[in-house]
């Protein structure tokens, strides 16, 4: 029984990790963002997140790839994204925050596509009701939750 409690209790603490780690936004500088005005070399629409892939030189020349991540396809789709959003030769304006280790990938803050479409990742969701922050608010968190 011991032996099954302690499986149980490292499975759990293994997948809360991997969990933590997919859902990390505090890898990104949200403080210090980048704005590209570059060509789509490929856009995927796929999960986790959908990502524009463009190309971009250094001062000395180099080429590098850049990933902008957004959110994931169905949220997307729902804001008016499907596959044919983006296409390689499309030229694009993106704000984004980049990777604070310097890794070429950033997470999208506003995109401007083709012809000066703002494309948005669709209303934010609240986490909580409005009655449940009501009631959270005037301190009765059981019933919020209850109620939710």
């Amino acid at each position: 029984m011991l032996t099954k409690l302690f499986a149980l209790a490292a499975g759990a603490v293994l997948l809360s990790s991997v969990a933590w780690a997919h859902h990390a936004g505090s890898i990104y500088d949200r403080e210090n963002p980048v704005t590209f005005e570059k060509t789509v070399t490929e856009f995927l629409f796929t999960n986790p997140r959908v990502q524009a892939v463009f190309e971009t030189t250094t001062e000395s020349g180099a080429m590098e790839i850049w990933k902008a991540g957004s959110a994931p396809p169905q949220r997307l789709y729902r804001a008016g994204w499907n596959t044919k959003t983006l296409q390689p030769g499309d030229a694009i304006t993106v704000t984004c925050s980049p990777a604070k280790d310097g890794s070429k990938i950033c997470s999208i803050r506003n995109l401007v596509g083709p012809g000066g479409e703002v494309l948005t990742q669709g209303p934010s969701r609240p986490l909580f009701s409005k009655l449940a922050l009501k009631l959270a608010r005037r301190g009765d968190c059981a019933s919020a939750f209850a109620q939710s």
